[in-house]
């Protein structure tokens, strides 16, 4: 993504939309800052994405890219979730790029490693690919209410959208967000010794925004929780079932992996999460290789195609958690002109449009027209943290 980058040497006045919310900088260029300047751009706000990195590097270009309707019903994130189902829909031919969108079956599987026992009847129009050791099989969701996207082709084309429209993409390591102490409100952000103006400061670094708390006090803390991913080329092209899968490996242990066949051929399968801490430097994180064992093991015993398929990839990324597992989507108490979008989890490509789309709103307008997102507002974290951000 070079059309448009810049670094922040030499970057001292990087200007945006004089009107409205005036300069507005994106920490962040995974999903819901890339979004989040893409749904700005719509608005008329050009904003500037601050990233040390590149695009999609960390979770939003190693994630499944999985998306359902409605398995957020009954909870805080159920109309969020819905209406970014609804915009996934359009975004592939609204961006004009290719963002590996298309429905798909969804699949309740139980599988051993082990050979042996009852196989199950995948049926005239069941997972035909799924030959190996399946002992159960289920529909687990109603067509129309599934999909799947590739999340490191939506978050660059949510970025070169934006460029496009004005937006910059910054290289650099944000280090600070200036505060004016007599307004109490953003002046800038510090990125690698050079400040970048800004009225309006958008925290969306996906596990790393917790970092906000040393910039910003009312900032919520937010965590990361490690999680592995193959990529596997099968030896024949497999349908478009996603499978949630109940897994007894060679050593008798129980996990829950995921697979997902992908439009471009390859399969992804996740699983083998791990808390450890969080690494400084997202292109430093290294997959387990046990992890990486264990997913190929699942390949290999649901699928002839699969166990004999070339391994692609093999890698990790952390998934963003905050304190109460609720995404955090909203302005910042104490400061003015601070905004967060962090915490989604494993659900972080699903509810990234819905994300980017209110985000705007509140930024460019004042408020979310779209969706109402007080269930994600960051200032339910201050009340547990001695009130005094209120």
């Amino acid at each position: 993504m070079s059309n448009g980058s810049v670094t922040a040497a030499g970057n001292k006045a990087v200007q945006t939309n004089p009107q409205g919310p005036g300069n507005v900088v994106i920490a962040g260029a995974g999903i819901m800052g890339c979004a989040t300047a893409y749904y700005l751009s719509k608005l008329g706000v050009a904003a500037t994405v601050v990233e040390k990195g590149e695009v999609a590097c960390a979770s939003s270009g190693k994630a499944g890219g999985f998306l359902a309707l409605d398995w957020s019903d009954g909870g805080p994130v159920g109309p969020l979730a819905r209406l970014s189902y609804s915009l996934h829909k359009t975004l592939a031919s609204e961006l004009g790029q290719d963002t590996g969108y298309r429905e798909v079956r969804t699949f309740s599987v139980a599988a051993s490693a082990k050979p042996g026992g009852r196989k199950a009847n995948t049926g005239k129009n069941g997972p035909q690919w799924l030959d190996g050791n399946v002992q159960k099989i289920k529909e687990m969701a109603e067509e129309g209410t599934t999909a799947q996207v590739h999340p490191q082709k939506l978050t660059a084309a949510f970025m070169g959208a934006a460029q496009a429209a004005g937006a910059k993409l910054v290289r650099g390591s944000i280090q600070g967000i200036a505060i004016d102490k007599k307004s109490n409100s953003v002046t800038g952000v510090n990125v690698d010794g050079e400040t970048i103006p800004a009225d309006k400061v958008i925290i969306a670094m996906g596990p790393w925004s917790g970092e906000a708390a040393k910039w910003v006090p009312s900032a919520p803390i937010i965590s990361g929780q490690k999680a592995h991913s193959i990529l596997v080329r099968p030896t024949e092209p497999v349908g478009p079932d996603c499978l949630f899968t109940q897994f007894q490996n060679s050593s008798g242990r129980h996990t829950d992996p995921e697979v997902y066949p992908r439009p471009d051929g390859t399969v992804y399968i996740c699983g083998e999460s791990d808390s450890v801490s969080l690494p400084d430097d997202p292109m430093s994180i290294q997959p387990r290789a046990s992890a990486m064992k264990s997913l190929q093991e699942v390949g290999a015993a649901i699928s002839s195609a699969l166990s004999q398929g070339k391994v692609e990839a093999e890698q990790a990324c952390y998934l963003p958690v905050s304190g109460d597992s609720t995404p955090v989507i909203g302005k910042l108490p104490g400061v003015e002109g601070c905004y967060m979008a962090s915490g989604h989890s494993c659900w972080g490509i699903l509810n990234g449009p819905a994300t980017g789309k209110v985000m705007a709103e509140l930024v460019a307008n004042g408020k979310a027209t779209s969706l109402d997102i007080s269930a994600f507002d960051p200032a339910r974290f201050s009340k547990t943290r001695r009130g005094i951000f209120c």
